[in-house]
């Protein structure tokens, strides 16, 4: 085991370097959920390396949506929901985007998204479900009425999403990309095994040997997994089980400057946490640490026994 440890390839780098292996025009496919262990430090620096004509999915997103729309990282966007949450009311940006031009937006129902990424990662052009049936969405995408070779029943055939790029945030890493994930794993395991690349950021990096300890809880193995970025607070200010809550009160200034001022505050916004910056560090160095340790506090609060 030592041996093949010492032979294996260490896949570490930096943001940066991460983004390189993202091409204009790709179809980028982001882990977690919502607000939930999203891979803010990587959406971002795609931004950031000013990448183009992205074709940007999640089961649920958040505001992301509306940076990469208003950034021009991304033409078209899908997912089976878009906003921050039922406090912050609809995500208004995107809802001007996709009124101006539908064909940007594709949507599916939660379970139907899911099994496009799982008919992927089994290698299937697509699966069978009865999710979506009487619905319009029928009409917006790809899906496809079948009828059942045994039974003759109804069915709709949903097609396999093979993205270019996953982009996935985890709590512990090692060098070789074997990714553990605590909390709930959404459909990050779906995400990788589609994905032509994958990228895994995470708040710490750790010897192998402690992967190896745990090999129960490796939710995504090294072999799929080509680059692998150390990012403490990867997914502030969205949260991360057990290591930092999602701070609302960012999600209010947010808010507030797209409530004020339409698309200019999506882009008042990118000026001054994103595009204004060098890099993902200094986005956490404008938040101030004692507001990164309050959050940790209220997740560790959250998960204690």
């Amino acid at each position: 085991m030592k041996d093949a440890l010492k032979d294996a390839p260490d896949k570490r780098m930096s943001l940066a370097q991460a983004a390189e292996l993202v091409r204009d025009g790709d179809t980028v496919v982001g882990g977690g959920c919502c607000y939930s262990r999203t891979p803010w430090a990587m959406l971002l620096e795609l931004i950031r390396a000013e990448r183009r004509g992205l074709t940007l999915a999640r089961n649920l997103m958040c505001y992301e949506s509306e940076l990469f729309l208003a950034s021009g990282a991304a033409a078209k966007l899908v997912s089976s929901w878009v906003g921050i949450g039922l406090r912050w009311g609809i995500p208004k940006v995107f809802r001007e985007y996709v009124e101006r031009d539908p064909s940007i937006y594709e949507e599916w129902s939660h379970l139907s998204f899911g099994m496009r990424l799982m008919a992927a990662s089994m290698g299937m052009p697509f699966l069978p479900t009865a999710s979506l049936l009487g619905s319009d969405l029928l009409d917006h995408t790809p899906a496809r009425h079948i009828r059942c070779p045994f039974t003759d029943q109804l069915l709709v055939a949903v097609p396999a999403l093979m993205p270019d790029v996953a982009l996935i945030h985890v709590q512990t890493a090692d060098a070789l990309g074997n990714a553990q994930i605590e909390g709930p794993a959404y459909m990050d395991v779906e995400c990788a095994r589609a994905a032509g690349t994958v990228i895994v950021t995470a708040e710490e990096i750790v010897p192998s040997e402690a992967i190896i300890r745990t090999a129960d809880r490796t939710a995504i193995p090294g072999f799929v997994v080509d680059a692998v970025v150390e990012v403490p607070f990867g997914s502030y200010p969205h949260e991360c089980h057990g290591r930092y809550e999602a701070d609302f009160e960012h999600f209010d200034a947010y808010t507030e400057m797209v409530n004020r001022d339409g698309a200019g505050g999506v882009h008042a916004y990118l000026q001054e946490h994103v595009l204004g910056l060098e890099s993902f560090g200094a986005f956490l160095d404008l938040v101030g640490a004692s507001r990164l340790l309050e959050q940790r506090r209220r997740a560790r609060e959250l998960v204690a026994a």
